[in-house]
């Protein structure tokens, strides 16, 4: 009786756990919903979510599209640009650097893992911006897919390699032996069994570019080039602060990775766990 009991009060226990983390991550987007439909002084009398509008400002949903819609446009072509630029140079990169046997590997491999290492971001904003200048890149969404794609490499190449390197090797060994070339057994040996990995990598990577705000803050100047992060930042009054328009510009700019989330989720769990247990 005692043992039910305590298994009971366990799963009561994980039960009320989880409702309590989904509340602390739903409220603060139902807060932002609510708001974006409330005019400025429906907001001054009460912010608070629960507290429904009296009357609904749709126009508010309105003027944030109009604001952000190219913001997002921008944002996607530098976030998918930057994912399909790493993968395609680390996928190759790790391939060669599991399969093969060549003097150097390990040598490149360190080499490549200590860039890790290296000061970045913030710390060579100075530099950066000279060499994209130097390149013509300033001003271009070019250069922030250029950026992003290069400095997600390394962490692929460390995870895919050693991902790889458990792919059993007679699977290579047999498709050689039948004349497939490399692309072939990359195409049809690694990316299937290695699908959710890549997949898991390109999410983060993506959210990465989508969240990028110091770099395009620096290099980007006309209105019509900026990402999400940038565009949302200006949108935030110095005098007057329009808090329906702005949440519901915040609310239209979340829609696209909310939508990320229910559709890749399955991939990106797969991804986390792939090879957690072997056998």
């Amino acid at each position: 009786m005692r043992h039910h009991a305590r298994l009971r009060f366990k799963e009561c226990s994980k039960h009320l756990l989880l409702c309590g983390a989904l509340i602390f991550s739903f409220v603060p987007f139902l807060l932002m919903l609510m708001i974006s439909f409330k005019t400025n002084d429906q907001y001054t009398v009460n912010p608070w979510w629960f507290d429904a509008p009296s009357q609904w400002a749709w126009v508010n949903w309105i003027k944030g599209w109009n604001t952000v819609g190219h913001y997002i446009a921008n944002s996607i072509v530098v976030a998918v640009g930057s994912v399909v630029l790493c993968l395609a140079v680390s996928i190759p990169t790790s391939y060669v650097l599991a399969r093969y046997r060549f003097r150097g590997r390990e040598l490149v491999y360190y080499a490549l893992m200590i860039t890790m290492f290296l000061p970045g971001g913030a710390a060579a904003l100075v530099t950066t911006f000279k060499l994209i200048s130097s390149m013509g890149l300033v001003n271009n969404l070019a250069a922030l897919v250029l950026l992003s794609g290069i400095g997600g490499q390394v962490g692929c190449v460390f995870i895919l390699r050693q991902f790889i390197e458990d792919i059993p090797r007679d699977l290579f060994e047999s498709a050689s032996i039948d004349g497939a070339g490399h692309l072939r057994q990359i195409w049809s040996i690694m990316l299937p069994l290695s699908g959710p990995v890549i997949g898991t990598l390109a999410i983060m990577n993506f959210l990465g570019a989508w969240n990028d705000l110091i770099m395009p803050l620096i290099l980007l100047r006309d209105d019509t080039m900026l990402t999400i992060p940038v565009g949302l930042m200006r949108l935030d009054g110095e005098y007057v602060k329009m808090w329906g328009e702005l949440m519901a510009a915040y609310t239209i700019a979340s829609i696209p990775l909310v939508v990320l989330f229910l559709f890749t989720i399955r991939l990106f769990v797969r991804g986390l766990t792939a090879g957690a247990v072997k056998g």
